[in-house]
């Protein structure tokens, strides 16, 4: 049993910048799943965006991430975190941090896919989020207020008899259950792109932590929206890593064998054109079994302008020399998640969440490119200050309430994770419909996901929890499909396949009791 004043799960730049600053005033503890570095930020080839050129503005700014973001965003909280983007950035370079200068001096500044400026700030080429993280888990190393416990999975969010989180239980791989009581949870474990057959996220991030917070009684929005990079590399039926949508904003052009131009006559940005509408373009060819590639002959210095994207293409018996690369879209990133404000409090008190696992609104129906670090570094900051500002609570409140529990399922009722990945991808991927979300969620409810929202994990093997926590979240991704009845940014229906007026800002959203009364339904129809 450990008492900290501050619990962060996850270990990307929102829980590192979130630590940071809470760690200036309190005691943090930080529980990762994996190691350390295994975050989709340490993944991210991308920058940051912030409007720092001198032709540029907030105000353009705000305007490309509301239209990338098909006016589905909360305009306030998008407006509050693209004005704070400047200063973040003059942050990180006083704390040290370096960001790449092109041959004058000045900051080099990128442009990518949606935006309207070059306004996307990269540090090493493509290793902007590797960077960041070695650059602030340097800082929370060097910090005695700080720990950092690997290895270690989130199995339960712990609260009180007044119904606030007081911390959370943890199971390393040897099935040993850890208590960490906390005055202050965050939930900072990323989305669920590793749901996916064809993902570019870190095989850990299967939404682990949307599940707990539901669970604990926090309210889950969005889920539908979950954007699919365009350019993963494609091998062998595999997809191998990121291929940065820098690479497009150089001048690469994606093509057919043939080399036919497959963005011309689709979008006026072409290649740039916001990524939900490449990924789809990308999918059709794929579809028809016309494999598409990405023409990198115009981009004379690949090697050292994409470093890390070379040494991908070069791992995988691709050579960047011949000048194509294969591509396929996969699950990138989740614009929805736990509902929260924009310094990170939940539905549940003294719960929060920051990152990708949190929707504060900003990124609506389709994320704009590198607004995500730039989302992290806001967030978590605007928490960090939080937290540490809080009076610590009275002992006394951290009785825990153990709630009842439906008895336990075992193994053999429980499907193999590829088998969810495979069913994700083919029924809730880039193209839906309701067919195909029908049949997604007719099948993850033979599972009894009554039963997986109620269940004790604590008395569970850690594998077992694992897959019980990645069914729920994938119901509430299907759940919120098949309920959005048209397309909006990453959310595509073929059946209905433009975008309603009524749906504008219409938000869809969870909690426990609303997932309950939908399963009673469900099985009333069911019987009758």
């Amino acid at each position: 049993m450990v008492h900290t004043d501050v619990l962060i799960i996850g270990s990307g730049i929102a829980a590192l910048q979130t630590a940071l600053e809470a760690a200036i005033e309190k005691n943090v503890i930080i529980i990762t799943k994996s190691i350390v570095r295994n975050s989709n930020s340490y993944l991210a080839q991308g920058g940051v965006a912030a409007s720092v050129a001198p032709m540029d503005t907030v105000d353009n700014h705000v305007e490309d991430t509301l239209a990338a973001g098909c006016r589905h965003n909360n305009s306030q909280a998008v407006y509050e975190v693209i004005e704070k983007a400047p200063d973040a950035i003059q942050d990180l370079i006083e704390s040290g941090f370096t960001f790449d200068y092109d041959a004058e001096g000045k900051l080099a500044l990128g442009l990518e896919g949606a935006h309207g400026e070059r306004r996307i700030l990269h540090s090493k080429g493509d290793s902007t989020g590797k960077e960041l993280i070695e650059h602030l888990l340097n800082k929370v190393q060097q910090n005695p207020n700080i720990k950092i416990i690997e290895n270690q999975m989130a199995i339960k969010l712990l609260k009180n008899v007044h119904g606030e989180c007081i911390g959370a239980v943890c199971k390393d791989g040897e099935d040993t259950a850890f208590r960490y009581f906390a005055h202050h949870t965050v939930l900072a474990a990323g989305g669920c792109g590793a749901l996916y057959e064809y993902t570019s996220n870190s095989p850990e991030i299967t939404g682990s932590g949307l599940a707990l917070a539901l669970k604990a009684g926090a309210e889950l929005a969005d889920m539908e929206f979950i954007q699919f990079h365009p350019t993963l590399l494609f091998v062998d039926g595999e997809t191998k890593g990121l291929i940065s949508e820098a690479v497009r904003g150089e001048g690469a052009r994606l093509v057919t064998d043939t080399g036919y131009e497959i963005m011309n006559n689709v979008h006026p940005l072409r290649e740039l054109a916001p990524r939900h509408i490449v990924a789809q373009t990308i999918f059709s060819y794929l579809e028809d079994g016309i494999p598409v590639y990405l023409d990198i002959a115009a981009i004379t210095d690949f090697e050292t302008r994409f470093p890390s994207i070379a040494a991908l293409c070069e791992s995988t018996g691709i050579h960047v020399s011949r000048g194509r690369l294969p591509v396929a879209p996969g699950a990138h990133f989740l614009m929805g998640g736990i509902k929260t404000d924009l310094k990170g409090r939940t539905a549940v008190p003294f719960l929060y969440a920051v990152g990708e696992a949190a929707c504060t609104g900003v990124h609506g129906a389709n994320r704009l490119a590198s607004n995500s670090l730039l989302e992290g570094l806001v967030i978590g900051k605007n928490l960090g200050m939080l937290l540490g500002q809080q009076t610590l609570r009275p002992q006394y409140t951290f009785q825990i309430h153990d709630e009842e529990v439906i008895e336990t399922l075992r193994a053999p009722c429980l499907p193999d994770i590829s088998e969810l990945k495979s069913k994700m991808m083919k029924h809730a991927g880039i193209m839906r419909n309701d067919h195909d979300l029908t049949c997604l969620i007719n099948w993850l409810e033979s599972f009894s996901i009554d039963s997986i929202l109620h269940a004790n994990y604590e008395i569970m093997p850690l594998e077992e929890t694992n897959q019980m926590l990645s069914l729920l979240t994938a119901y509430m991704i299907a759940g919120s499909a098949i309920e959005r009845l048209e397309s909006r940014g990453s959310h595509c229906r073929s059946d209905f396949p433009h975008e309603k007026e009524d749906w504008e800002g219409k938000m869809i959203s969870w909690n426990v009791n609303r997932l309950t009364n939908k399963l009673k339904r469900s099985e009333y129809v069911e019987q009758n």
